[in-house]
């Protein structure tokens, strides 16, 4: 018996925000202190450092639990099963279901009981339910998901992640040009086939770096705001991941017992182009090997960072096609990994 992943799905938001949309922002540093640069220059340096020139955010009258279940629909509709054949439906996201210019997250229900509800499932041994785990949930929903078909507790999972940060941006943090929508589903089943989860690794480090990224208030010290906004400290969280990502993919790597040579794909959770990059890099370093070409795609640029749900969505997005210079085929050797709020790591390789 084999764990694989039967089907995918993802949405990508409509509404397209580009960088240029950012130039009549009013940045601030942390202090509420004024940055002595003009917009233009601001989000020109964002742009060399990231990647992105545009992201995706959810029309107004969608919520987190919305878009969630568009890219369920589409992963059990490719993995050819009725929602009523799940034995569990788990749901990474942070934020829970934001309303567009709400000031609170509701996450009662959970997000994972309305996508059920929402995809009309009857079934009440279809357990859903939420996973918080920063941006590696999904990743960590699938290690979940592995070791309930693996024990015998369940024949088929769904697991999606999904996210609406467009609703928690304080507009002047810089970071805040980082952010993006989206979501992205796999069903997960047991299979005679070869190949599926070969090996995971997963840590939480908390001691010093359970507050990289956080919940605080506006940086705009003349607006009456009660709100909290998504905020990290970046320097930290780059030196972390650098420190730390390629180690515990090694340990994914050599646990699977696959040769480095063997490995077609390393599909990274899109948070920062630069950051990824230096990840990947020194995780070959650690083999003594150069990094190859086109090993890892990204698709930051034009998607933003949708948390949860660009690991998901980027493997949707290769998989039918829609990545221009990428592909994955039946038994290539991928690698899943991601770094988030936690500090939380996590990777998995998976024979496809």
């Amino acid at each position: 018996m084999t764990i694989k992943i039967t089907g995918t799905g993802s949405y990508i938001p409509a509404d397209i925000e580009r960088n240029e949309d950012f130039h009549n922002h009013e940045f601030l540093n942390s202090d509420g202190s004024t940055i002595n640069a003009p917009s233009e220059v601001i989000v020109k340096k964002f742009k060399a450092i990231t990647g992105i020139k545009e992201r995706r955010y959810a029309k107004p009258h969608l919520t987190t639990s919305d878009i969630a279940t568009f890219a369920a629909e589409k992963a059990l509709q490719k993995a050819n099963i009725s929602g009523e054949a799940l034995d569990y439906i788990i749901v990474a996201h942070n934020y829970g279901d934001i309303k567009h210019d709400s000031i609170q997250s509701d996450t009662v229900p959970s997000i994972a009981s309305r996508v059920k509800h929402l995809l009309r499932i009857e079934n009440p041994k279809c357990v859903a339910y939420d996973l918080l785990f920063g941006c590696p949930g999904w990743i960590q929903g699938v290690i979940q998901a592995e070791a309930f078909i693996k024990s015998g507790i369940a024949k088929k999972c769904l697991v999606i992640g999904a996210e609406t940060l467009s609703r928690i941006l304080d507009p002047s943090d810089r970071d805040s040009m980082i952010y993006s929508d989206g979501a992205g589903a796999v069903v997960l089943e047991a299979t005679e086939q070869s190949g599926g989860i070969l090996a995971h690794e997963a840590a939480t480090f908390s001691l010093e770096e359970a507050h990289f990224i956080f919940f605080g208030e506006t940086y705009n010290p003349k607006v009456d705001d009660n709100r909290c906004y998504i905020k990290m400290h970046g320097r930290k969280i780059y030196e972390f991941a650098l420190t730390n990502v390629p180690l515990a993919m090694k340990s994914c790597l050599d646990k699977s017992g696959v040769d480095i040579s063997k490995l077609k794909k390393i599909l990274i959770h899109q948070a920062n182009e630069k950051m990824d990059e230096a990840i990947v890099k020194r995780f070959y370093e650690l083999y003594n090997m150069d990094m190859p070409d086109g090993i890892m795609p990204m698709s930051i640029g034009k998607l933003g960072n949708s948390s949860v749900a660009t690991v998901p969505t980027l493997y949707d997005l290769i998989l039918n096609e829609k990545m221009e210079g990428q592909a994955i085929n039946q038994g290539d050797i991928v690698m899943f990994a991601s770094v988030g709020a936690g500090m939380n790591i996590n990777a998995i390789v998976y024979e496809v």
